[in-house]
């Protein structure tokens, strides 16, 4: 089984253009099959309510203490707890105390389809788009041979990583390729230079596991 590593290669306080950046990555390596996913922690009512709205699409969870439900079936917890569509969520802003941040996420869905959309309401939330199945070319003459199975890349909004740290005041796009270890060494990394340089893109930090 192999795994990705991710690279940085673009840093910016503005998310529109962040994500104008990253679809330049992504129309470099898209192909018929590839998809996007997106998620996001929602700190506030009117944050919840204004995803809802914008991305009626996935899944929105409740936040719960960590020894709440402790030994209660899944089946029998509360549904906004295990994840609930958003015509499902609480109208009610009292609802959500105790409830927060909610975590709202959506897999697999067209490119181009909630990208535009979620980037106008995400705010100060912590959340990021990957964009999966995309296809690197080969460069044999600089001796890669074509990525499928790990060619992503990934926006991350008010964080740095993908840990979600953060949050932070910019967005960061990351380009993904398959991690090869050799003598405890990246050997996958050059591809990365690669890949972000076809678009005038850079490597500017360091890698980044998943």
């Amino acid at each position: 089984m192999s795994n990705d590593v991710a690279y940085p290669v673009f840093r910016y306080p503005d998310r529109a253009f962040a994500l104008r950046t990253a679809r330049r990555l992504v129309e470099f390596g898209r192909c018929g099959h590839s998809v996007v996913s997106a998620y996001a922690e929602l700190s506030s009512f009117a944050d919840v309510q204004a995803v809802a709205q914008a991305v009626p699409r996935g899944s929105f969870c409740g936040a719960s203490a960590v020894e709440e439900f402790e030994g209660v079936p899944f089946e029998d917890q509360p549904s906004f707890l295990v994840g609930v569509s958003a015509s499902d969520l609480p109208a009610e802003e009292a609802a959500y105390e105790g409830r927060l941040p909610v975590e709202w996420e959506v897999w697999g869905l067209p490119v181009g389809s909630i990208e535009d959309d979620l980037t106008a309401v995400i705010g100060p939330n912590v959340g990021l788009v990957n964009w999966q199945s995309l296809q690197w070319p080969a460069a044999p003459e600089a001796g890669f041979h074509g990525e499928a199975t790990h060619a992503e890349v990934t926006l991350l909004f008010n964080t740095r990583t993908r840990e979600l740290d953060g949050p932070t005041g910019d967005h960061t796009v990351l380009v993904h390729v398959r991690s090869i270890v050799c003598d405890g060494r990246q050997a996958g990394e050059p591809y990365a230079h690669w890949v972000a340089a076809q678009v005038g893109l850079a490597v500017t930090g360091p890698a980044q596991r998943s």
